[in-house]
């Protein structure tokens, strides 16, 4: 474990102080490492660091701290961390009525069926996860992994990872409506990004729609900002990978080809 105090002393030819790779060592926040693992989120991670259950060399580690994943031994709850060699990318058909949550019981309603039910069933041995969400009434493509920075890379806007759903809406939207949601509407003090929209259906109720970002429940309330509801909306693509024929429930694995178009946002951004 290195603190922030004694890191550059220690290993000032290894990384900088974001923790970017300058030697053949690469030194990183605790709770990003315990997030890449699999084991949990980073926000989880960062609280067990603050329960004083993270050690790291045999110390109880704080937040700040970091470490050489290669290198260093990390342990949470006494188990030990290690990053898979297998990295797990699938698409997912979320059906509606499920909650996005890797609980099985939530404590808000432990009546209703979750995501858990469906990863369970698939029998990995890795922790995989949803990369974002989809909400409660909604179905429709998730992307699920175990590898925290391909995740990060989907869910930033800054990479502008396309989002498609279609939908249906209670009344027909109006053309001024449609040109005024493409060009973004103010949502908790905000505007949204750019987006495109398709009216479909001969009574002009239905939609497609096309962003880049993933706040919660974001394509309901912009309609909603414009007088809309959104009775039904299912999302259908998320940059290169479509819900294709997967029924309800179904997954299948992301071909290389897939997962090489989403990283290559991030490295389209940096370059």
């Amino acid at each position: 474990m290195r603190s922030s105090k004694s890191r550059a002393k220690q290993r000032t030819s290894s990384s900088d102080s974001a923790g970017r790779k300058v030697g053949t060592q690469k030194i990183v926040r605790i709770q990003k490492i315990i997030a890449d693992s699999g084991m949990c989120s980073r926000r989880k991670a960062e609280k067990l660091i603050e329960e004083g259950r993270v050690k790291v060399n045999g110390k109880v580690a704080v937040l700040g701290d970091r470490a050489d994943p290669t290198r260093d031994r990390i342990l949470v709850d006494e188990t030990p961390v290690s990053l898979s060699r297998r990295k797990i990318y699938l698409a997912f058909y979320k059906p509606e009525g499920v909650e996005t949550t890797l609980a099985e019981r939530p404590p808000h309603s432990p009546n209703r069926r979750t995501l858990a039910r469906y990863i369970k069933k698939m029998g990995f041995r890795e922790r995989i996860y949803p990369v974002g969400r989809l909400d409660y009434d909604s179905e429709g493509l998730l992307i699920l992994t175990n590898d925290g920075k391909f995740a990060n890379i989907v869910m930033h806007p800054r990479y502008e990872t396309e989002k498609t759903y279609e939908g249906l809406l209670d009344r027909p939207l109006r053309e001024e409506d449609r040109q005024a949601l493409e060009k973004g509407v103010i949502l908790d003090g905000r505007k949204t990004w750019p987006a495109r929209i398709e009216i479909k259906g001969p009574r002009q109720k239905g939609f497609r729609i096309t962003i880049h970002e993933g706040r919660n429940r974001i394509v309901r309330r912009m309609f909603a900002a414009k007088g809309y509801r959104v009775i039904e909306l299912k999302r259908t693509r998320i940059g290169p990978v479509s819900l294709g024929r997967l029924k309800p429930g179904q997954s299948r694995k992301l071909s290389m080809r897939e997962v090489e178009i989403l990283k290559g946002n991030a490295e389209r951004e940096q370059s």
